[in-house]
């Protein structure tokens, strides 16, 4: 018998395929039903290793299908869901918002309807919601760090069809009283994120010596989390949160993309025995992408009180995670 049934949405992703790793290794006697449409974005090869385990199902679905979702909420009798499941690429808003409106708006409100119907008593259940510091919009220079009482601002497509999946969210807490959590992560890395993302993009150019795209003049500044921390704060939310709160989850790691960029260079240096400062030569400045936010930043003190803190610093995150891609491309 299962001690818990908890349904991952976007489960192939890399947030929620790190996710899965991190709780069925901490949580075996779990039952983990995972949902994924497997666009771009969501690969089988990230759960490598699991799927074949007998806690671990996996639908190859689409979170839209409402009934669908009931339905497999129903047949496994799931106590808390966790949803990553999310268009989150801003470039690919910016070029085509219509599918971010859909997943992430849509897709929503059909999980939070499937909730609604297949939990026909709200004791002992949770609806966690995985969204981003970027519905806060741009923090200059001088000011503090985004909390949670801070006011929405998107500035995308993307970031604003997280707000209003937020928004769906906060009414169904309040109107009908589901259990639900709603968190705001800051930008992760690690192993398995999408390429098309920026360390990843950086890594993979700077291995292969190729032109390292930068942003304008590449001076927009990121909090950065590891991934693993990122699986270790709702591991606390999920274990103590409080239903309808709000948490923010920040690395408290500020840093410029430029300096981020040249510090991948000179790791990747170090590890393929480079000249030093070769391939930071690589750096190539091009066009800033259309609404660039200057700086993001989150105040963590609400989960600081529920005991969680990052613990992964920037230089041995990114030895694993530079390490982890050089792996996958001397191996392919």
């Amino acid at each position: 018998m299962h001690k818990r049934r908890i349904m991952v949405t976007g489960g192939a992703g890399f947030i929620g395929s790190n996710f899965v790793r991190y709780w069925d290794n901490k949580y075996p006697e779990d039952l983990i039903i995972i949902v994924d449409k497997l666009t771009y974005a969501g690969k089988k090869e990230n759960l490598e290793g699991y799927l074949n385990k007998p806690n671990i199902k996996f639908y190859h679905q689409d979170i839209c299908d409402q009934l669908l979702m009931l339905q497999i909420m129903k047949d496994h009798d799931v106590d808390i869901v966790v949803h990553f499941a999310a268009e989150s690429h801003v470039d690919r808003s910016i070029v085509s918002p219509g599918q971010f409106l859909k997943t992430n708006i849509e897709g929503t409100y059909s999980l939070l309807e499937a909730a609604r119907t297949a939990w026909e008593a709200f004791d002992n259940k949770l609806f966690l919601h995985i969204s981003t510091d970027e519905v806060y919009g741009s923090l200059d220079l001088k000011d503090q760090p985004f909390t949670t009482s801070s006011q929405y601002r998107p500035n995308n497509p993307y970031s604003a069809s997280k707000a209003a999946s937020d928004h769906l969210v906060r009414a169904y807490i309040m109107t009908y009283g589901l259990p639900a959590i709603i968190t705001h992560c800051s930008n992760n890395y690690g192993p398995r994120q999408d390429e098309e993302k920026f360390i990843p993009t950086v890594i993979k150019n700077a291995i292969k010596g190729t032109p390292i795209p930068i942003y304008g003049d590449g001076m927009n500044i990121r909090d950065w989390l590891y991934v693993e921390d990122h699986c270790s704060a709702l591991e606390v939310i999920i274990q103590s949160g409080m239903i309808g709160k709000v948490y923010n989850i920040g690395g408290n790691c500020e840093m410029t993309n430029i300096d981020l960029a040249r510090l991948i260079c000179r790791k990747v240096d170090g590890i393929l025995e480079r000249e030093e400062g070769s391939t930071e030569k690589l750096i190539t400045f091009v066009n800033d992408r259309l609404g660039h936010d200057k700086r993001y930043a989150t105040d963590n003190h609400e989960i600081k009180q529920l005991g969680w803190e990052p613990v992964t610093d920037i230089h041995t995150g990114l030895n694993k995670t530079i390490q982890w891609f050089y792996q996958k491309y001397n191996s392919s």
